[in-house]
């Protein structure tokens, strides 16, 4: 069931739509987010993504601040890097001949089949075989790789919530599969799609 927060947005687009005579096709095409997401998000089916609520107030002409608020978000400027990270991935690969479908609708995706993989004997094993030698493999260092290792202490010493176990697992199998929305291989943001897997777990853990 949709909460009251879920509620005021979906009311709150309701009204913005209908004042600008604005249908969801209509948002669709403008936004660039698919006409089902926008229905579920405005029935409060679905949890707005910052990046969300940044493209509808850009295409609505409203204020970023109140959808956050609408939504339930406390601060708009908590989720600001991951916004310019977005901006600044799809900036540069527009500007590359990599043909990609680069959102973080995708990533979001991704995320929650690898949830699903999680609950598996085969991906519990990939997680627990697999996520040391990857990070051995990038030697890679900073806030992101942080960031995963705690997941992956707390995910093999199953402290936390049968819910953020499950998050945990998801920013795990996203890093290690070789599925990916940017390859590994495109220097130097080859893995910032992976950190923004993080940064969602991240941020739907600080929600709950």
């Amino acid at each position: 069931m949709p909460n009251d927060s879920d509620n005021k947005l979906g009311l709150l687009l309701k009204e913005l739509l209908k004042k600008q005579s604005l249908s969801i096709r209509g948002m669709d095409k403008l936004s660039g987010i698919d006409a089902a997401t926008i229905s579920r998000i405005i029935n409060g089916k679905r949890k707005a993504t910052p990046a969300h609520l940044q493209r509808l107030a850009d295409c609505l002409n409203v204020p970023v601040s109140s959808l956050f608020a609408a939504a339930g978000y406390s601060d708009s400027n908590v989720h600001s890097d991951l916004l310019e990270s977005v901006a600044t991935i799809e900036e540069v690969l527009h500007s590359s001949n990599y043909s990609h479908n680069f959102s973080l609708d995708r990533i979001e995706q991704e995320l929650a089949r690898q949830r699903e993989f999680a609950q598996t004997k085969e991906g519990k094993e990939t997680i627990l075989l697999k996520f040391t030698g990857k990070i051995k493999d990038i030697g890679a260092s900073g806030p992101f790789i942080q960031h995963l290792q705690r997941m992956y202490d707390r995910f093999r010493l199953n402290e936390g919530s049968a819910f953020e176990l499950a998050l945990y697992a998801g920013a795990l199998l996203y890093f290690i599969m070789p599925f990916d929305c940017i390859p590994d291989y495109m220097f130097p943001i080859g893995y910032i799609d992976d950190a923004i897997a993080v940064n969602l777990v991240l941020n739907a853990q600080s929600n709950l």
